[in-house]
């Protein structure tokens, strides 16, 4: 099979690799992988880290590097959709116009999240009419963010080949299920919602929901890190552990005065031009540089939102666990294989969550084989839940309806519906001020 990979000069791409490495299961696997990316210095320098990695493995999939898009999708399998459009530059602009005007500055919630999907939508749509040209029979995998919004865009092209992964919802139900000594692959969640703004309101084991055991016990949620982010009180009122991007939901005003210091964008930005920067001077050492990089990039995220609830590290544990990385081997694992799991993903929703169009991408669990992806119904969301996901649902509609139609009127809009966008004038200047920082959002929307 032959794997894709779109941002392949990105940070995270050799954590795929790397499980590539892993998968020993018989065949059909990747034997070739094929990174895209805009900046040939960036492929150079991962390749180098992919080239460590590899060594001392007797039969690594073969990796090649193209500045083509078209030379990467022709006869695809699978298509990893990992790109930044406007790059770290782009995220610490989405940060700093929304801090300056007092609102939540970060990369996928709030009005961050709305400039980013502004300028990334008519780039996945591209990249969706370029796979179903060249590859029509590939599977898209998505980890562009917005992951949501993405993925509901690219499925105006692709349909159901396209699907929506994130590994915030399954890291809080390995930590749940730890937390009560479980067996994480043994638990069923019941999880629902959007990217980054969903609720695990119920996780079955042996026939039985253990999640009020977990609730009712203080001892038990001090080793769930969402119970520490939100506090025992408030996860006890929602009878749910959020998923941990609704602390800026939750705790709006300490988000905003959390990060005075700087942006976890502009943290980014200095460690990666560190990380490319050594590598470039030393690329015999670019596994070891990359490995250093990140250890420091996972040790300090959400650092801002821990420090401020005082939540403290994250654990060894969760570090050493994985993420994307791993649901995306399982996910090409069943629909290659056909071998059965039940993962959450962000797909069409159909009637899974009532309340919600069929045609929005929604984050729920869902069963994966051999013939695809199955979305699986849920209980429904309570009033207090529902409310939040159709108003941002609205949002993420706006904008792209914005995005393909480069309507400024539309774009003003997405940000002044979102709930953490005080006022449409503050909406208006917020457009302005990321047109003036950020050159792919003033290209979609040049007046």
């Amino acid at each position: 099979m032959r794997l894709a990979v779109l941002g392949g000069g990105g940070f995270r791409v050799p954590l795929v690799y790397g499980a590539l490495l892993r998968d020993t299961a018989t065949k059909p696997r990747v034997e070739e992988v094929v990174l895209y990316d805009v900046s040939p210095g960036r492929l150079e320098t991962v390749s180098h880290v992919l080239r460590g990695m590899a060594a001392g493995h007797d039969d690594p999939p073969l990796v090649r590097t193209t500045t083509d898009l078209d030379t990467a999708l022709r006869d695809a399998t699978f298509v990893f959709s990992a790109i930044r459009v406007g790059g770290l530059a782009g995220r610490t602009a989405d940060e700093r116009v929304a801090l300056e005007l007092g609102l939540v500055g970060q990369e996928t919630t709030g009005p961050g999240g709305v400039a980013f999907g502004l300028r990334t939508v008519p780039v996945a749509v591209r990249v969706a009419e370029r796979v179903a040209a060249l590859a029509p029979g590939a599977w898209v995998i998505n980890f562009t963010n917005p992951a949501g919004m993405i993925t509901e865009a690219m499925r105006r092209v692709l349909g159901d080949r396209v699907i929506g992964i994130c590994d915030s919802p399954i890291g809080l139900v390995r930590r749940a299920a730890a937390a009560l000594g479980l067996d994480p692959a043994r638990v069923s969640p019941d999880y629902a919602g959007l990217n980054h703004l969903g609720w695990l309101r119920g996780l079955t084991y042996d026939g039985q929901d253990v999640l009020p055991r977990l609730l009712a016990d203080d001892a038990l949620l001090g080793q769930v890190e969402e119970a520490r982010l939100f506090g025992p009180g408030w996860v006890r009122t929602l009878e749910a552990l959020p998923n941990e991007y609704l602390y800026y939901y939750y705790f709006t005003r300490e988000a905003v005065a959390g990060s005075s210091g700087r942006t976890r964008g502009e943290s980014l930005l200095e460690q990666q031009d560190r990380f490319y920067a050594a590598v470039r001077a030393r690329p015999g050492e670019a596994l070891a540089e990359w490995t250093r990089a990140r250890r420091e990039r996972d040790t300090s995220y959400m650092a801002e939102a821990r420090d401020a609830t005082g939540a403290g590290e994250r654990s060894a544990a969760d570090l050493e666990a994985g993420g994307y990385e791993g649901i995306a081997l399982a996910l090409m694992a069943a629909i290659a294989r056909g071998e059965p799991s039940t993962m959450i993903l962000n797909v069409a929703n159909g009637t899974a969550v009532p309340g919600l169009p069929p045609d929005a991408v929604v984050e729920i669990p869902c069963a994966v084989d051999g013939a695809g992806v199955r979305p699986l119904a849920t209980g429904g969301l309570p009033g207090r839940f529902l409310g939040l996901v159709q108003q941002v649902k609205a949002v993420e509609q706006t904008v792209i309806e914005a995005a393909l139609t480069g309507s400024s009127r539309l774009a003003v809009a997405a940000f002044a519906l979102h709930p953490l966008v005080d006022s449409v004038s503050t909406a208006e200047r917020l457009l302005d001020g990321y047109r003036a920082r950020i050159p792919e959002l003033a290209a979609v929307f040049p007046s």
